[in-house]
């Protein structure tokens, strides 16, 4: 069993609501439990929230209204959209210093981080200095960064903004293996294939309806469950050996 599905871990949002004018809320009356083993795809047109929300289920920004709390959740990641490194480190170091602080000794770090490099893409710019990535490449760094760190909770803010289809099938492929494998994986998006991929749908209006609604296969209302429940076909690749410790 996977160990988030074991240790009963979730967080859940009860009638959370958010503005940052009082006359322009951007959703509310948002509720809904997330659980390992599920991928969520929040979408909505651009100024709907998505990124404040992803603030708010991190909690580390605070609801105008209504409560966040979080189950036998240890561990928290957040892939930006925008990459952030260190500049003269190399796209190696940046990966496995995420293995080293999950305990592994610095050669096993390497070796794996390696591997991860290689499903992103990035094999042949390990060694290169983060400063001679380009925007796309130091994406995909992060994304393998943030997934090496196995944590119990994944928030990833427009992950495949920067990249080509082949290379964005991919990394949905790896987040998927990451939520079956325990993780709570929360994705904003614009991109429909990566919408597709998901297992749940959280769908925010334009801020000028003032509503949240579930799309799709609906589970509730905009009062109550905002999530939507959808089928996923994910293939399990060869990057499991790497995420399963």
């Amino acid at each position: 069993m996977p160990l988030g599905l074991a240790r009963d871990m979730r967080v859940t949002a009860i009638d959370i609501a958010h503005e940052y004018h009082a006359d322009r809320p951007l959703f509310q009356h948002l509720s809904f439990t997330l659980l390992p083993g599920r991928l969520y795809a929040v979408t909505g047109p651009s100024g709907s929230g998505k990124s404040t929300l992803l603030s708010i289920i991190a909690t580390w920004l605070k609801p105008k209204h209504g409560t966040v709390a979080h189950h036998n959740v240890d561990t928290i990641r957040w892939v930006f959209q925008n990459p952030y490194g260190v500049a003269r480190r190399t796209a190696l170091d940046h990966v496995a210093v995420s293995f080293i602080g999950r305990g592994y000794p610095r050669r096993q770090a390497d070796e794996s981080a390696h591997m991860l490099l290689e499903r992103f893409g990035l094999k042949d710019v390990a060694m290169a200095p983060f400063q001679a990535l380009s925007g796309g490449e130091a994406q995909r760094l992060m994304l393998a960064r943030g997934m090496a760190a196995a944590p119990d909770l994944l928030l990833v803010d427009e992950p495949t903004a920067q990249l080509d289809r082949v290379t964005a099938e991919d990394v949905n492929t790896v987040m998927t293996v990451l939520a079956e494998q325990g993780a709570i994986v929360v994705i904003a998006t614009h991109d429909d294939r990566t919408r597709d991929m998901c297992t749940d749908v959280i769908e925010l209006d334009s801020p000028r309806r003032d509503t949240a609604h579930a799309a799709d296969r609906t589970v509730g209302t905009a009062d109550s469950d905002t999530i939507s429940h959808k089928s996923a076909s994910a293939a399990k690749r060869y990057c499991e050996q790497v995420l399963s410790q």
